[in-house]
Parts: structure tokens; C-alpha cells; sequence
């Protein structure tokens, strides 16, 4: 049954092309639709309190509405993995043309969420089923032992499905484990995190992947400690604004993960560019800590930074019109959609932790991952192992920059 954009824009902020404005019905133009679930609105109370996600979706027909299977223009497994270089490329990369999953994954990536999502397991069995992914060898872990609440909203239920979906995608021989905090509150999450890496680290090593963030705040740098445990190597999202700045990836001690926009040729559907994500439907944040100092890794780009912790580290796609496709069966605000299109720097955040567990260094610390990405960036080396990003803003540079870090993944080499 068809869903009313009016009742829609009573939850969350609904965008229409061209307009970065909420709408109701009667302002609604035709053309794509994009939600802002509410689960990824902050609240200027909330920073160093709770975390919200970094989720938006995506309707390009115009109608918001459930689908029983997913849009051309969805991005898949074989899509991302052809453009990233991951496997064997097909020229060009179009997606209705692409069919080579990855295949690599070992040890353990561990998915940090707010909530429970009753539906994870299947959905996820949906999703690897229907792209032709090995079965997961996934476990959901509640943090303190008791089963969290759901979210009323469903929107954090959603950004599970998403992280689980696209981890798995990026690395389908891992162990994942969905590790639910009780809320969404600092001190849940912060529990959660630490069950997270315990988990990944009995594994062997792995990725502890956080979707979620939330404004900088005065005590961040006492917090950090919740991102140390030997082991694990974080990830995070920085966030859905352009230049806007997240908690926790500011955190030294992770690896933040930005956004960028996929571009195809409309004429033959392949890829022909990639820019930092930066366009009425939100951006890959980025820019200096206010509190956290430069971390050893990026004293080849204190020319930069300064004194001050510079994100991202690394981005990939982000925009939500080359979003992702996401089975998500449980409700948002009371109707299941299905198969959605899905953007924002949680889908490239729990892709980056794939990416990495594929590359199978497993380092013992974060701080030694981003320093073997940073190693090489401004070498010979910097063009095979990453794509550098210097369009979609006027920040966005040769090299290391606010806007997308060093750049997008290029195959396994260097990370």
C-alpha cells in the first residue's frame, strides 16, 4: 500500500530533488524522495549523550512505498566490489552488468548498534541469498546480557540491517556478530563497544564497525579509552553534513570513514567518476577536531591539520542516489519497505570494515592500520592503492584533504 508523504514528514525530514527543505504532501514535487529517518536526527541535547544514526533513503521513483525486489540503480556487492577494484573489473562497471562478489573475510567483524532488531538473522539470509552471498556465520550479541528494547521508530533497526548486510557483503567469510546496545545512549554504546572488540579479539582480530555518531563534546578525549582494546581496529562514520565533524570518528584511536558520490553515464550506465559527496541530500563530513590533537599518523600532513586531528581517513560511497541496496523487513513508522535504497557514511563505514578484514593484515591496534593508509598516500605507490578525490568541493584537493581523506579504496593493497 502506497504511504503518504504527509504522514512520512510528520517522523522525519522528507527531500525532494532540488529542495533540501522538509515538505508535506501538498509541497511535495515529483521526482525522487528522500527520508531522513528520525533515528538520524540530533538534537542539539544529545551531543555527549546519545548517538544517532547516519542513514537515508532513498525512493527515486517518486513514491514512497515497499518493494519486493531492488531498483536498477541500486548499488550490489558486484557493483561496489568492481568499482573499488576488489575483483576482476567488468569495463565500466555498470551495475545491471556486474556479478563478481567479493569472496575474501577471515577473524571477525563486530557491528555496534543501538537496539534490537528482531528481523537481523533473516533479513540478512534475504539479502545474501538474493545476491548470491555465502550463508553468514552470524551471531547477535546483546551487550549486557538482556535483550534490548526496539526502536519505536525502526530506524535503528534499519541501520542494522544495513551494517550487517553490507559487512558481510565486503567480506562473507568473517564471523559477524551484531552486538545491540540497550539504547542508544553514550554509556549502552560504549558497553556494547567493549563486548565488541572482547568478541573480535577472541576471534583472531577484525573490525569493530560504529554507523552511529554524534556531535563533538568537551570530555570526547575521556571517552576514548572505549576504542583501545588490543586486537580490534574501529571504524566510524563521520557523519551526513558536509564538513560537519562526528564522535567518535575524531577519536585517534579510529579510523574514520567519509562519503563520497558515485557518477554514471546516463546514456550507457557505467561509472565514470567519483566526488566527494557534497549535494542537497546531505555530505560526507569532514574537517579539524575541536578537542583531540594530531595523532602521530598524520605528521606527513601537519602542513594540513596543524595541530588538530583531521577526518575522514578514508571515504567511499556515500550519496543516497548511488546508494545501496538494504532488505530491511521491519516496520519504519509502521510500514515495512523491503528492498530500499540506502545511503549515508553508515553504509560506507561497515563497507570500509569488510574492505579491511578482506585486506587480512589484522593489526593488533587502529593506530597501525592508519598508519600503513597513510604510509604510502603520498607515494608511488598512492594511485594503485587509492582513488584520489578532487571533485565535488572546492576543499577537495590532490592528496589528503577534509573532503574525502586519502581517498577511496582501489583494491586491498595498502590498507
Amino acid at each position: 500500500m502506497r504511504r503518504s508523504i504527509g504522514l512520512l514528514a510528520v517522523a522525519a525530514t522528507v527531500l525532494s530533488l532540488g529542495l533540501a527543505t522538509s515538505v508535506t504532501a501538498q509541497e511535495a514535487a515529483s521526482g525522487p524522495k528522500l527520508i531522513i529517518p528520525s533515528s538520524s536526527v540530533e538534537n542539539r541535547s544529545d551531543i555527549g549523550v546519545r548517538a544517532h544514526t547516519n542513514v537515508r533513503m532513498l525512493f527515486a521513483s517518486g513514491e514512497v512505498e515497499p518493494a519486493s525486489s531492488p531498483g536498477p540503480t541500486f548499488e550490489t556487492p558486484a557493483s561496489i566490489a568492481c568499482v573499488y577494484n576488489l575483483v576482476k573489473p567488468v569495463a565500466g562497471c555498470p551495475i545491471s552488468g556486474t556479478s563478481t562478489n567479493p569472496s575474501g573475510g577471515s577473524g571477525a567483524i563486530a557491528i555496534v548498534d543501538a537496539y534490537d532488531d528482531p528481523n537481523a538473522t533473516s533479513d540478512l539470509a534475504t539479502f545474501s541469498s538474493f545476491y548470491g552471498l555465502p550463508a553468514a556465520n552470524f551471531s547477535v550479541v546483546y551487550a549486557t546480557g538482556t535483550k534490548p528494547p526496539a526502536d519505536s521508530s525502526g530506524g535503528w533497526e534499519l541501520e542494522e540491517s544495513l551494517d550487517i548486510e553490507w559487512a558481510h557483503a565486503m567480506a562473507p567469510n568473517a564471523a559477524l556478530y551484531l552486538v545491540e546496545a540497550q539504547s542508544n545512549s553514550y554509556n549502552d554504546l560504549f558497553t556494547a563497544e567493549n563486548v565488541a572488540a572482547s568478541l573480535v579479539a577472541a576471534a583472531g582480530g577484525g573490525e569493530v564497525s560504529n554507523s552511529w555518531s554524534g556531535g563533538e563534546f568537551s570530555g570526547e578525549i575521556g571517552d576514548d579509552k572505549n576504542f583501545r582494546v588490543t586486537g580490534a581496529v574501529y571504524l566510524a562514520s563521520t557523519g551526513d553534513s558536509a564538513f560537519a565533524l562526528g564522535y567518535p570518528a575524531v577519536s585517534p584511536y579510529v579510523v574514520a570513514v567519509g562519503g563520497t558520490s558515485l557518477k554514471y553515464s546516463g546514456s550507457t550506465g557505467k561509472f565514470n567518476s567519483e566526488q566527494f559527496w557534497d549535494n542537497q541530500y546531505g555530505g560526507g563530513g569532514g574537517g579539524l577536531s575541536v578537542y583531540e590533537k594530531t595523532p602521530p599518523y598524520q605528521n606527513g600532513i601537519s602542513s594540513i591539520v596543524g595541530t588538530h586531528r583531521g577526518v575522514p581517513d578514508v571515504s567511499a560511497d556515500a550519496d543516497p542516489v548511488s546508494g545501496a541496496a538494504v532488505y530491511d523487513s521491519y516496520p519504519y513508522f509502521g510500514t515495512a519497505y523491503g528492498w530500499i535504497q540506502v545511503g549515508g557514511t553508515s553504509f560506507s563505514c561497515p563497507t570500509w570494515a569488510g574492505i579491511l578484514n578482506s585486506a587480512g593484515h589484522f593489526y593488533a591496534k587502529t593506530a597501525l592500520e592508519l598508519s600503513t593508509i597513510y604510509a604510502d598516500y603520498a607515494g608511488a605507490r598512492y594511485s594503485h592503492q587509492f582513488r584520489d578525490i578532487t571533485a565535488g568541493n572546492s576543499n577537495c584537493t590532490t592528496g589528503w584533504d577534509i573532503c574525502t581523506g586519502v581517498g577511496s579504496p582501489l583494491s586491498y593493497a595498502g590498507k
